[in-house]
């Protein structure tokens, strides 16, 4: 399907793809494994290029736009949402390391063969090496954590050279001596594929490492982890959201008031408009939070290389409170739902645990605690949140 740059455009086509994904989220959620079909619905809604400049069959949309979207996916599947949301901020990442020549071929490739890109970066994981022989370089080693890997187009890999230096390159999925494992059986996100990739004597190109300015390698380079820490927060929003809603369906269609309420309608029980108040309170402060963190992630992003130390460090503390919050009302109402639902909410039949063990498990990504250590260290001492593949 052709890519619009028309935002109302854009989200109309996003409405469609999540009523799809919607009808067999909860079944799949059960079933694990990677979700074909589910792939290919979004490869055919060309929200794949969302982010592409026009110029590669692109959209050019803002990071507030591309955020919005994954929010929205989210909401009904976190999973297909992870995954989206990593073609964006790989081909981010592709643009923010690369030389200019390296960008402009990546992106007309992707645009032209609508390609969905995989992760096997996972800078952690320093079991990949690097290594010359006669001349050529070749990767050997494992991978964990690699999101949307299978069924992907091309793979983000990173490996440690002799001198221990990060190199980080893109290469197709399907080069000799790639193994993409099916070996993702997690409580939560269960059809994100972010199981392990192994790599057995993979041939690399000079021209596929991203070298100028390569990982971190400039102030506006290092807003990369800025980014994935703004697509996880969203994602985590977008799944209270969901769970929220799911909530107040259920209590519509099937809820029934506590005997001790004394009122003949659910609508009327007063602790359920209560605690319905109170998880929609908490989502509307993530939702005003999330959405000035993505507008100051669009101004940092239009400064390039102009940006500054400082202006990094202000969106560094934006992103570090987004993840804080977000993950914290994702666990809150994915759990609190259940206060609303009650307990004919719990069969197994209505999976309506997913939302709760999708942003668990998401939410750990990371320690939140070293987010909540960074804002307090800047209000303390002055010190900006120091740029990694985390903060």
């Amino acid at each position: 399907m052709p890519t619009t740059n028309d935002s109302a455009a854009i989200f109309s086509r996003v409405a469609e793809l999540k009523q799809k994904l919607q009808e067999t989220a909860a079944e799949r959620d059960q079933i694990g494994g990677t979700a074909f079909k589910e792939r290919q619905l979004i490869r055919d809604s060309g929200l794949l290029k969302l982010f592409l400049p026009e110029a590669f069959g692109g959209a050019a949309q803002s990071w507030p736009v591309v955020l919005g979207t994954i929010r929205e996916i989210a909401s009904v599947d976190s999973s297909l949402a992870h995954i989206y949301g990593f073609q964006h901020l790989i081909l981010a990442t592709i643009q923010l390391f690369g030389t200019p020549r390296q960008t402009e071929r990546l992106f007309a490739e992707t645009g032209q063969n609508n390609l969905f890109w995989g992760n096997a970066l996972n800078p952690l994981d320093e079991r990949t090496l690097l290594t010359q022989t006669a001349g050529r370089l070749f990767v050997n080693g494992r991978k964990s954590f690699c999101s949307g890997a299978r069924d992907s187009d091309r793979l983000l890999i990173s490996a440690l050279d002799d001198k221990g230096r990060l190199i980080v390159a893109a290469v197709p999925s399907n080069r000799k001596g790639i193994i993409l494992n099916d070996d993702w059986d997690n409580i939560g996100q269960r059809q994100t594929d972010s199981g392990s990739v192994e790599f057995n004597q993979v041939e690399l190109f000079e021209d596929e490492i991203l070298r100028t300015p390569g990982p971190l390698g400039s102030i506006f380079a290092s807003l990369r982890p800025l980014i994935a820490q703004l697509t996880l927060s969203n994602i985590y929003l977008g799944i209270a959201q969901g769970a929220l809603q799911e909530a107040i369906e259920f209590t519509r269609t099937k809820g029934r008031p506590w005997f001790a309420s004394r009122v003949k309608h659910v609508g009327d029980d007063p602790y359920i408009l209560h605690r319905l108040g109170e998880l929609s309170s908490e989502i509307r402060a993530a939702e005003a939070l999330t959405d000035l963190a993505a507008a100051n992630l669009q101004a940092a992003w239009k400064r390039g290389d102009d940006l500054t130390n400082e202006e990094r460090g202000k969106l560094a503390l934006d992103v570090a409170a987004t993840k804080v919050i977000s993950s914290r009302v994702g666990l809150e109402v994915s759990s609190k739902l259940f206060d609303i639902t009650g307990a004919r909410a719990t069969a197994r039949t209505l999976n309506l645990d997913r939302y709760w063990r999708n942003v668990r498990v998401h939410s750990l990504h990371d320690p939140v605690d070293y987010k909540l250590r960074d804002l307090g260290d800047w209000l303390l001492n002055q010190n900006w949140p120091k740029p990694s593949f985390y903060s």
